[in-house]
């Protein structure tokens, strides 16, 4: 081999080992990128927020914050005894997330905005709707053994829980307020709410949502009404309680199952325990906000009510006492197209 030949050779070796290292750089440097683009949080481990600083996180919102949008698995933020005093948004790219309470009475989420706070921008009150605790935005979402409560006076409308995500489902919590406590904030939602507890004073389950209660214990503070649906006249299903006790505070004697904030309002009761509390006539009209016509098409009915407060025969005779085959019709896999 002459030297010329060999010299190239060397050339052509030189070159080829610089490309192999240049190219072997760019995808070392792609894996970090991506590794890094992912996160350290972007994976099927457990989150847990501790306020005694025994976590990763010490409030609930910033495990919220590191959580991937869209994820295909299921991610679970598990939040230990304590009270968490902060405004909770789960966004509208985040999915498949479980909030889990270690101890349902001893693990609080809690603010105290209510509507006639003034709005620092303006000074003019924030409203309704920007006074909860917790809105969930991000549909597949479940809350499992926590506590959501706005503490606030009773000083005008407090939310606690509002929604607008799709398929969420609610086991074992709590949900604490007086005026407004459950906002179900979106037509074409679905909500399931399994063995809880949610209390308040007027109109504290409300919204356009198509809402499953099981189980649940629904407790009155005032002499006021429970819920105000404000179904869609084209949805099918509004609120639907299934074997839920509907209790009160020492001294209530008189609540209404309901009243319209829209006119086409549906709520149903599936063999549920009613306190004394009820009145007999069972709902509402809302005279003062409808016309008393829509009274022909409020969709209003009970099946199998039982205890002091189920009075079939004294409810307006625009309300619905539903036949075996009917009640039967209403199940959990219609209402929530499962």
């Amino acid at each position: 081999m002459t030297c010329r030949r060999y010299y190239r050779l060397c050339s052509y070796m030189k070159h080829f080992i610089f490309y192999r290292l240049f190219i072997l750089g760019l995808l070392t440097s792609a894996v970090c990128l991506s590794a890094e683009a992912r996160g350290k949080y972007d994976n099927t481990d457990t989150i847990v927020v501790a306020r005694d600083g025994t976590g990763q996180f010490r409030s609930v919102g910033e495990a919220v914050e590191v959580c991937r949008a869209f994820m295909e698995y299921r991610k679970v933020i598990f939040v230990k005894k304590g009270v968490y005093k902060e405004k909770v948004v789960v966004p509208s790219w985040l999915t498949n997330i479980e909030i889990v309470g270690e101890d349902r009475d001893k693990t609080v989420i809690t603010y105290d905005d209510h509507a006639n706070v003034p709005l620092k921008e303006t000074g003019l009150p924030m409203g309704t709707f920007r006074t909860y605790t917790v809105k969930i935005e991000g549909c597949d979402i479940t809350l499992r053994n926590i506590t959501i409560e706005n503490n606030a006076e009773r000083l005008g409308q407090a939310v606690a829980l509002h929604t607008e995500g799709d398929r969420l489902t609610f086991v074992n919590c709590r949900f604490l307020g007086n005026q407004d406590t459950v906002y179900t904030g979106m037509q074409n939602t679905r909500l399931c709410f399994e063995d809880c507890y949610i209390e308040g004073t007027t109109d504290f389950i409300f919204g356009p949502s198509t809402a499953w209660f099981e189980n649940c214990e629904i407790r009155s503070k005032a002499d006021s009404y429970v819920t105000a649906a404000s179904t869609p006249a084209d949805i099918q299903y509004g609120y639907v309680f299934c074997h839920c006790r509907f209790t009160a505070d020492e001294g209530i004697t008189k609540v209404f199952l309901g009243r319209p904030w829209r006119a086409y309002a549906y709520t149903v009761l599936l063999n549920c325990e009613l306190g004394g509390h009820i009145v007999p006539e069972g709902w509402h009209n809302w005279k003062d906000y409808h016309d008393p016509a829509a009274e022909r098409i409020v969709r209003y009915a009970e099946y199998g009510s039982t205890g002091n407060g189920a009075n079939p025969k004294g409810r307006v005779e625009w309300s619905h006492q539903l036949s075996a085959k009917e009640a039967k019709a209403i199940t959990k896999e219609r209402v929530l197209n499962i």
